[in-house]
């Protein structure tokens, strides 16, 4: 489980995010949602430590990340798994290279092992026989998927997923979302996923904060946010047609 407590941050004196007070639960999606500028990317920062917070904590099932030192903080962060938001591939590596990379980095494992732990995680994400290829030769759906085996090879406690459907068509979408979804039940990990993808908010939010000029505004589940109460809120998930007809059939059924 990740806590933060009464986190703030300012840039050149102008507060980015105020009073953030969340907890981000272990087996479940744990979705942060806002407009472009809101401060959630300014927040995921804060929670693996790419920025430090003005005050406020952020606890690693009770570690404070913020009090650590340097030589903790790179202990900490062999516990966490990260995708970004344009997979961040390795060109010039294989696919099955590119989900070794972190194990030839910070593992004790012979090369035999590694391969093996890399073929795993392959598996995992339905990309078997896919190994000797390279990122040119491949999908933006199957980068994505290669780039989730590779954050969670080292088996971590705590996945971070930055707009992991970003550039994807809507079934390759889904598929992304399932595969993340079975990744944090089946290994029980603590998963927060930045994401603008309302369809992934609605199907796999089992967690949801919704920040607005750097505060949280809303929190609640995907059950619950077709019906909240705040017109931010509304205007941001209702945006698309899609979604302003599932609120309109929702009005004519009370």
């Amino acid at each position: 489980m990740i806590e933060v407590k009464k986190l703030y941050k300012s840039f050149d004196g102008k507060e980015v995010l105020h009073d953030i007070n969340a907890i981000f639960e272990d087996g479940k999606t744990n979705l942060i949602i806002g407009q472009s500028g809101s401060g959630k990317t300014v927040l995921v920062k804060n929670l693996v430590g790419l920025l430090s917070p003005d005050s406020g904590q952020v606890l690693y099932d009770g570690r404070d990340l913020v009090q650590m030192s340097k030589r903790e903080q790179t202990m900490l962060r062999r516990e966490i798994g990260m995708t970004f938001q344009g997979a961040a591939l390795f060109d010039s590596l294989s696919v099955l290279e590119n989900v070794m990379f972190p194990l030839d980095m910070f593992s004790a494992m012979n090369y035999r092992e590694r391969r093996k732990r890399a073929m795993e995680c392959l598996e995992r994400v339905k990309l078997r026989g896919a190994e000797d290829k390279f990122p040119a030769e491949i999908s933006g759906g199957m980068q994505k998927r290669v780039a989730i085996a590779r954050a969670i090879v080292l088996n971590p406690k705590y996945l971070f997923c930055d707009e992991p459907n970003s550039g994807l068509d809507p079934k390759t979408s889904l598929v992304i979302d399932e595969l993340l979804t079975d990744i944090t039940h089946d290994l029980d990990i603590t998963t927060i996923i930045n994401t603008h993808d309302m369809n992934s908010v609605m199907g796999i939010g089992e967690s949801i904060i919704f920040i607005y000029k750097g505060h949280i505004e809303w929190r609640g589940t995907s059950h619950e946010v077709v019906s909240a109460n705040n017109q931010r809120l509304n205007d941001l998930v209702f945006a698309s047609d899609l979604f302003k007809k599932v609120k309109k059939e929702m009005k004519n059924e009370e």
